[in-house]
């Protein structure tokens, strides 16, 4: 049996535009800490190889990031691949060309398929990397024809035929002769089978926005009779971007939503429902522990929950039998009126029907 741990697409340095400074240095140095973070994994999972398909770098570089990888792969003592992607390609400058690596780390540097036979493991290794931004369907033609039982690839490729960026298609995978691809680019975890062959991205193992939101992580391979990928998350700040209808309370609601310990995730939360004014600042702060919260008001003022109460139509006659039911002791029949109304209210406009 073989363990194999798959990465991709770090982006360390990236931009992060639209940031505050304060965000945007929390969120980089939580970038630096992805290479340990993907190194301890592998060493908790006994992994017998990396592979890491680009992109790990985004553009230009710092010496902070590239040390931050340089000592966490020659802490492994187990054979590293790495497929430049198009944010890292090869290039003088680029610190796969510019940098020393460890002993156990081997870079695909062309854009032209290549193999390393790993004795130990029994396996092969295919591999290539961008030299520009843009590079061709690296598969096309492609067939693995090395040693050992197992034929690996790393890539850092697009799924869609008509991109720019490395296009790999489910006929090039079933005609590859791979039994595993390994791929970038992605930035949401997903796979497919194509004859043999098992093509996946593991996604980037941390968002830099609400675009890229939900759970991150790597994928943990295990190759023995037959391959299992298994997606892993990883412990790293995630973004949230969720729709809550507030009910009849915004803070309890809140409560019972949003996680009770402190955390260092990012969640923007957008208020929706019949409601009175919301004050989003005062309500933010009474959540002291979530270090990253953002709440956008989109409710609706109560009152026009009631606005055809007197209208001389069913819709009016409707509306205004629940709003006269209202006068009643039961704080349970009010409630169940106010839904009665508020749910009715989201049918007549055409609205998503949401409930408590």
């Amino acid at each position: 049996m073989m363990k194999i741990l798959h990465s991709a697409d770090w982006h360390l340095d990236a931009p992060l535009s639209g940031r505050s400074e304060e965000e945007a240095r929390f969120l980089r140095q939580e970038l630096r800490k992805i290479p340990a973070k993907v190194v301890e994994r592998a060493k908790k999972e006994n992994c017998q190889l990396l592979l890491l398909a680009g992109d790990l770098f985004d553009g230009a570089y710092t010496k902070d990031s590239y040390r931050a990888v340089y000592e966490a792969l020659q802490e492994l003592n187990i054979p590293v691949f790495i497929s430049p992607g198009n944010h890292d390609f090869c290039q003088p400058s680029s610190p796969y060309m510019a940098e020393v690596w460890p002993e156990n780390v081997h870079i695909f540097t062309h854009p032209v398929m290549e193999s390393v036979y790993v004795e130990a493991l029994d396996c092969t290794v295919y591999g290539a990397g961008y030299e520009a931004m843009d590079c061709p369907a690296l598969l096309e033609g492609f067939r693995a024809d090395g040693k050992g039982k197992w034929q690996l690839g790393v890539l850092h490729g697009d799924a869609t035929t008509a991109s720019p960026y490395c296009p790999v298609s489910a006929q090039q995978v079933r005609l590859s002769g791979l039994h595993y691809l390994a791929l970038g680019h992605i930035h949401k975890a997903g796979s497919f089978r194509s004859g043999d062959g098992l093509c996946a991205w593991p996604g980037c193992p941390m968002g830099h926005g609400y675009d890229e939101s939900g759970i991150k992580g790597v994928i943990l391979l295990t190759l023995d009779e037959q391959i299992d990928a298994q997606f892993q998350p990883l412990d790293t700040p995630r973004f949230f971007d969720e729709t809550v209808d507030v009910g009849q309370d915004a803070a309890a609601t809140l409560e019972n939503f949003l996680p009770a310990a402190q955390t260092e995730d990012f969640y923007r939360i957008t208020l929706t429902g019949y409601a009175d004014a919301i004050d989003t600042e005062a309500l933010t702060k009474a959540f002291p522990h979530i270090s990253h919260l953002i709440l956008r008001d989109k409710t609706i003022p109560e009152a026009e929950l009631w606005s055809a109460v007197g209208e001389d139509n069913l819709e009016g006659m409707y509306f205004t039998l629940l709003q006269n039911g209202l006068d009643t002791d039961s704080e349970k029949m009010q409630r169940c009126l106010k839904l009665a109304a508020r749910i009715s209210r989201q049918i007549l406009d055409g609205q998503e029907v949401t409930l408590p």
